[in-house]
């Protein structure tokens, strides 16, 4: 009799779990067959953000974002990926990709199971506040060693956005009546200190009718956000 009750309440647990995976996948009655994803927690991704799975997850973003929008963006490189436990995993990547000859940054997240030979992009979006740099651009080390300073394009975002707020910054301290006008980025370098980048900018400012260069340095958080250290008149 014992053996019976319990034959009996290990199939009712069966059963009962069974219903609830057929409920969870949206097949009840009077339900549209909708699929609800449980959520883990958001962790980096194991191995390279650059190996070949990933960035085909990015191609594969993209394609879908320029198929459902008619958009024509060109992927050129992720430069980071999360993920996160779901029914299956769900990958939130930061990519970076071409748009009328410009380059942008973009964030997208991907929806995998693999046993299920399932991939669906659940989001895609542009993301300009985004910095370009990663640690592996600019040299540095897993150990946070000092790579030391490394010649950076002047035309990239992340050094754009740093020599703007140079001059929002420098325009803040000043007494002048003109407001300063970035003209051009003559030179940049930049390099990574554990979890902060660090830029050197040479620029040229104008003031009024005058034309000025400045040597500054700039600091970008893990946050993307930018602080002015020491700035300098360069009279060369």
């Amino acid at each position: 009799m014992m053996k019976g009750n319990i034959n009996t309440s290990f199939f009712l647990a069966a059963l009962l779990s069974l219903l609830l995976v057929i409920c969870e996948l949206g097949h009840c009655s009077g339900e549209e067959p909708v699929i609800k994803m449980k959520l883990g927690g958001v962790h980096d991704c194991k191995g390279s953000q650059n190996s070949a799975e990933i960035d085909n997850l990015a191609r594969f973003a993209v394609q879908e974002h320029n198929n459902k929008e008619n958009t024509i963006l060109e992927f050129t490189r992720v430069l980071k990926a999360k993920e996160q436990v779901v029914a299956g995993k769900l990958y939130h990547l930061t990519l970076e990709a071409i748009d009328a000859g410009k380059k942008k940054i973009y964030e997208a997240k991907v929806w995998v199971k693999p046993w299920m030979n399932f991939k669906q992009l659940q989001e895609f979006k542009y993301a300009p506040d985004v910095p370009s740099f990663t640690p592996s651009d600019l040299g540095a080390k897993p150990d946070g060693h000092e790579p030391g300073w490394q010649a950076v394009p002047t035309h990239d975002p992340g050094v754009q956005d740093a020599a703007n707020h140079a001059v929002k910054s420098i325009q803040q301290r000043s007494n002048s009546l003109y407001p300063y006008e970035l003209l051009e980025i003559l030179l940049a370098k930049a390099k990574v200190i554990k979890d902060y980048a660090k830029f050197d900018l040479l620029l040229k400012l104008r003031r009024g009718i005058k034309e000025e260069k400045f040597r500054v340095e700039v600091n970008m958080n893990i946050e993307g956000k930018f602080f002015l250290g020491q700035f300098e008149q360069d009279h060369s």
